[in-house]
């Protein structure tokens, strides 16, 4: 006797579009933007004008206008650059319907209002420079692949990534913080006290080090980064070179904290990054022994280190109080 037929299995759905690993994956938004407005905050709590509201609210606003400039790139490269495929998980998405431009767009739109709106709460707290902050994230970010002028065609991209982590986003989330306790912003000032120079330059070395995830991204990506006319580092200098300059921007995040010491009246706590080195010579030999095609799970293990760091020089930045 012959047994019935099975049934055919059930066609397996497609997985849908990855939104999920795009906003939270290392390499690109969450862990960044936790970093940059942890060392503003730390700075603020050491200063003695912490406000956990407020510093929530910086979080959200330039975390949702760094996830808008994210889909924004990832929009320029379907429409401008579909033969290239760089990122093949989203042309397969909108091959098979799971995404669609539209709806691309309409995703991008959405990150930005809510930026946007969530910007305008801190209206109170930072005054004229709420609105400015809020301009100079959003030129960043649409600035980073669109148009002739972008940045990576005039190839200054990678200064861009360490102002804005390094410098921008520690500026903001401290001023927004200190300047209701230190001035009145309300009135139109500016309130210089609220805009110290260790603001400017503690954040440095997250900077540098997010330097570092582009650096890498941009050595996966020479092939189609040279068809697309983007001047990268990698593009323009090679493999050896752009090597290098990881390594020396390494070596910058782990010289800063040493003159936050001596430099900047913070005590030996500041030091406290150092005890991520190992890590960084582990990702340092990890790029040496990899060939550039195969370099890119680096990224979210130099986005990983760059946290970590960040979150032990915050915690020196307390400790020094």
């Amino acid at each position: 006797m012959n047994p019935l037929p099975l049934p055919d299995p059930p066609a397996m759905a497609p997985a849908p579009f990855p939104w999920v690993r795009l906003l939270l994956h290392p390499a690109h938004s969450l862990p960044t933007t936790i970093a940059a407005v942890g060392l503003g905050s730390a700075l603020a709590f050491h200063d003695g004008v912490f406000s956990l509201p407020r510093a929530l609210l910086a979080f959200l606003a330039s975390w949702f206008i760094h996830v808008a400039g994210l889909f924004w790139e990832n929009y320029w490269l379907l429409t401008r650059y579909p033969a290239l495929r760089e990122h093949p998980e989203m042309a397969d998405a909108v091959a098979r319907g799971a995404l669609s431009l539209r709806s691309l767009r309409r995703v991008t739109l959405t990150w930005l209002v809510l930026g946007v709106l969530t910007g305008a709460l801190l209206l109170p707290a930072a005054g004229v420079l709420a609105p400015v902050f809020g301009a100079i994230g959003i030129i960043a970010a649409a600035g980073y692949c669109a148009g002739p002028l972008s940045w990576t065609r005039l190839g200054v991209g990678e200064f861009v990534f360490l102002t804005m982590f390094g410098v921008v986003l520690v500026v903001g989330s401290y001023y927004v913080q200190a300047a209701p306790r230190l001035g009145h912003p309300r009135a139109g000032e500016i309130v210089r006290a609220a805009l110290p120079f260790r603001a400017f330059v503690i954040g440095l070395p997250l900077g540098a080090i997010i330097n570092n995830v582009m650096l890498v991204d941009d050595l996966s990506d020479i092939a189609v980064d040279r068809a697309k006319g983007w001047r990268t580092r990698p593009v323009c200098w090679g493999v050896g070179p752009a090597r290098l300059e990881y390594v020396g921007w390494l070596l910058l995040a782990y010289a800063l904290p040493f003159w936050f010491w001596h430099g900047l009246g913070f005590s030996a706590w500041i030091l406290l990054p150092l005890a991520t080195l190992p890590l960084a010579v582990a990702c340092v030999r990890r790029l040496y022994a990899t060939p550039p095609a195969d370099v890119e799970p680096l990224s979210p293990r130099t986005a990983a280190l760059g946290l970590l760091f960040s979150v032990l020089l915050a915690a020196g930045i307390v400790l020094s109080r």
